[in-house]
């Protein structure tokens, strides 16, 4: 049996342009000879789809380019996740075709509602839990959660139903580490139950979240099989034996594993129920006329080292946002600093140097030193640089407001019209060039509140949004490694100290902790949920402590006014660290 794991990067709402993206994987699979091809959950519509999912036109037209793909398919099975509508709600399904002849649906039982996920706004759930025949394999279908939670779908396939094979499609989104977990996971679970464990997963950057794909294939011992590209489509074929391997649970049900998916969705298995379905004879033998094939050698394709895979996950989510969106150019502030040296580096490598443009604005506090630092990073990228002082605008505004402000002293307003102004030219490249502009902020900044509403915060995407100023350091000099010669950001921009340079001799410890203290104490604040007391008794010094709450829970509502970027952490801001505006909760040292 020759399985082809169909690994898309489909784009949201395009479901013509996905269909036919579908058919080409269907013909190429058919022609190297494939008897079954799976592909990702919801890949026809791209996932999440949202709201979309609310009209319904939506799934009607889904529906109707289901049934176009099926009328043009090659004499394969497929196994295809779309949405559908019964009279029991929607639902987030898998189709089960050979050919142009329609077998059955399996309808999701388990939905996330956690994180990032809101599947209980949009589909009903399933009870449902069907086992197909397929010669001498008993074979089970499931959609992501099914699998992530104890019990439940699997457990009813593989000890109920007694299924030899599981068939798992997703779309599980990354985020640092979750490619090996999943892989982790998923090698429990087939040892667990003795049987092989296919997932084909999504990939590509769908707003903020990133899908690294990795999709998988492990032996009833939990072995690796076969894995596919990480970041990249793909298509991963494998040759399993005409006959199962005897069923042999190697990890017991009531082990400890714990996996962070479910959030309490176990299902009770009598609420499911089992449901055999014998696969048609005539499909049978037809399938057994393609049993004459030269065996291929599977793939493993490695996992990078972490500061490759986080570089790798925000290359593919800043170009995905860019092209998906209909931009072919993206415009960038450089101030001669880190943050905007990495960005810039980073669109260059995502969309090419002709695609970025550099737009530098010096105040009466930026030093040469920052302008001599950006016109370097230009010429080693190979990017256009335009430099526009904003000398004369400031002084325009500080005229316009002197008998407004007459005897107030100079503070952070001042520092903020400097950025402002900076935004505006920045929203008028846009406007111009239809370029996209790409803000430069950092986690660390969008935590504490270190930014400028409608200044710096301006524009359309921020890539290192999900990246403490530490890895932003970390990714700098592992991106230089690669080169060309000493890598594309000048090595001064690295060694000094970190400035916003809107005022005299201003740098970011003058407000701030160093940095190796800031992110350490906000990775326990907003990563791991830890109190005051709790982060403070791991050696953090209280009134600093203190502070950072404050700053955090202040800054909400510029946080909720930042521009999207990618998701690279378990509690990215944005979908899965939600606070209300509003909020006079403080938490104490007690």
């Amino acid at each position: 049996m020759r399985l082809a794991l169909a690994q898309l990067n489909p784009i949201v709402g395009d479901l013509e342009g996905n269909a036919r993206n579908i058919i080409h994987y269907m013909t190429l699979a058919n022609d190297n000879q494939a008897d079954l091809i799976i592909f990702p959950e919801l890949v026809l519509t791209g996932y999440p789809p949202e709201d979309l999912l609310l009209r319904p036109s939506f799934l009607r037209d889904a529906m109707i380019e289901f049934e176009s793909i099926r009328r043009s398919a090659p004499p394969l099975f497929t196994c295809l996740g779309l949405p559908r509508t019964t009279p029991q709600g929607i639902h987030n399904s898998a189709a089960l075709f050979y050919g142009a002849e329609f077998l059955d649906f399996y309808d999701k039982c388990t939905l996330p509602n956690y994180s990032v996920f809101d599947e209980k706004r949009y589909f009903s759930t399933s009870v449902r839990c069907p086992v197909y025949q397929w010669e001498r394999w008993r074979i089970g279908i499931n959609i992501c959660e099914d699998l992530w939670v104890r019990g439940g779908v699997p457990m009813v396939q593989a000890e109920t139903g007694e299924a030899q094979m599981l068939i798992n499609i997703s779309a599980s989104p990354y985020h640092m580490g979750k490619s090996e977990f999943r892989e982790q996971l998923l090698r429990h679970r087939a040892s667990q139950y003795g049987v092989y464990l296919i997932c084909a997963n999504q990939v590509g950057g769908q707003d903020e979240l990133v899908f690294d794909g990795s999709s998988l294939v492990i032996s009833p011992r939990g072995e690796v099989l076969a894995r596919a590209r990480i970041f990249d489509e793909d298509l991963l074929y494998i040759d399993l034996p005409a006959a199962p391997m005897d069923r042999e649970r190697l990890s017991p049900p009531d082990d400890h594993f714990v996996e962070p998916g479910g959030k309490g969705l176990e299902y009770l298995e009598e609420h499911l129920y089992l449901d055999r379905v014998e696969l048609p004879a005539a499909l049978i033998t037809s399938l057994q006329q393609k049993a004459q094939k030269a065996a291929l050698k599977p793939r493993i394709e490695p996992f990078p080292a972490i500061n490759a895979s986080i570089y790798k996950a925000l290359l593919l989510g800043l170009r995905d946002y860019v092209r998906k969106n209909g931009f072919e150019r993206v415009v960038i502030g450089l101030s001669g600093g880190i943050d905007s040296a990495l960005t810039a580096t980073l669109a260059v490598d995502a969309l090419g140097a002709g695609a970025v443009t550099g737009l530098a604005m010096p105040s009466p506090y930026s030093s040469a030193a920052s302008l001599e630092d950006a016109r370097e990073l230009c010429r080693r990228l190979k990017i256009r640089l335009d430099v526009l002082s904003i000398h004369s605008l400031f002084q325009s505004y500080r005229e316009t407001l002197e008998i407004p402000f007459k005897g107030l002293p100079e503070d952070v307003t001042e520092e903020n019209i400097q950025a402002r102004i900076r935004g505006n030219l920045l929203m008028a490249y846009s406007n111009k060039f239809s370029a996209l502009v790409l803000a430069t902020g950092n986690k660390s900044e969008f935590a504490v509140g270190y930014c400028t509403l409608y200044g710096d915060m301006a524009g359309g995407f921020a890539v290192l949004k999900d990246v403490f100023k530490t890895r932003v350091f970390e990714l700098s000099r592992w991106r230089n490694s690669l080169g060309p010669d000493d890598g594309p950001i000048p090595e001064n921009t690295m060694v000094r100290p970190p400035s916003a340079e809107l005022r005299k001799d201003q740098i970011d410890q003058d407000t701030l902790p160093a940095y190796s203290q800031l992110d350490a104490i906000l990775q326990l604040m907003v990563e791991e949920d830890l109190s005051p007391k709790e982060i403070s008794a791991k050696g953090f010094d209280p009134v600093t402590v203190s502070k950072v709450f404050r700053w955090v829970d202040g800054n909400e509502y510029k946080r909720r006014q930042a521009p999207p970027g990618v998701k690279l952490t378990p509690r990215a801001f944005g979908k899965d660290r939600r606070y209300p505006l509003t909020n006079r909760y403080r938490p104490q040292f007690r």
